[in-house]
């Protein structure tokens, strides 16, 4: 199996595994995120599918999950009732950022060996786009998580004010 084969594997197994968080949940908020999760997975196996035919990818469509994501934490609550629309559990979403740590890894050390300069290029790109995907799941795992985080103490309690999501999730 070559390079482009795996990255190609990788990418489809992403995008099914988006799909169904994405199926699992019932808050719209997560259910969009998941779902562009899938588009940008997708997009990436696409690429592959170009380079392996020895075709030049000249651009790459940008990615909407992260604005996606931004817009859906600024809107999500910051109690424990959004979390009644979380129906996977965090597991789920750890197994998530572990796949996408895998990805960024596995691409920026492809794009190292990589001779071509546009190849190279293009596979930093896309190890960009799953460290933001990562990212984006750290902070969704974060959400899911903060209740088992909290201090039952009310005087040194702060999940009314958690302020997790107020970070870029860029970075």
């Amino acid at each position: 199996m070559n390079v482009f084969e795996f990255a190609m594997k990788m990418e489809e197994d992403g995008k099914e595994y988006y799909e169904n968080l994405a199926n699992q949940t019932s808050l719209p908020g997560l259910k969009t995120i998941f779902s562009e999760l899938a588009v940008d997975e997708q997009k990436h196996y696409e690429i592959f599918q170009q380079l392996k035919k020895g075709d030049s990818v000249s651009a790459m469509p940008e990615s909407i999950a992260l604005e996606g994501a931004k817009n859906v934490f600024e809107a999500l609550p910051k109690s424990g009732i959004a979390l009644k629309g979380i129906d996977a559990g965090t597991a789920a979403y750890d197994h998530a950022m572990q796949m996408e740590a895998e990805s960024f890894k596995f691409y920026e050390r492809a794009a190292m060996e990589e001779k071509n300069p546009e190849t190279k290029a293009l596979l930093m790109r896309i190890a960009d786009e799953e460290r933001k995907h990562y990212n984006i799941l750290e902070n969704i795992f974060n959400f899911v998580n903060a209740p088992n985080q909290a201090l039952d103490w009310s005087e040194f309690s702060n999940l009314g004010e958690y302020r997790q999501f107020g970070r870029d999730i860029d970075s």
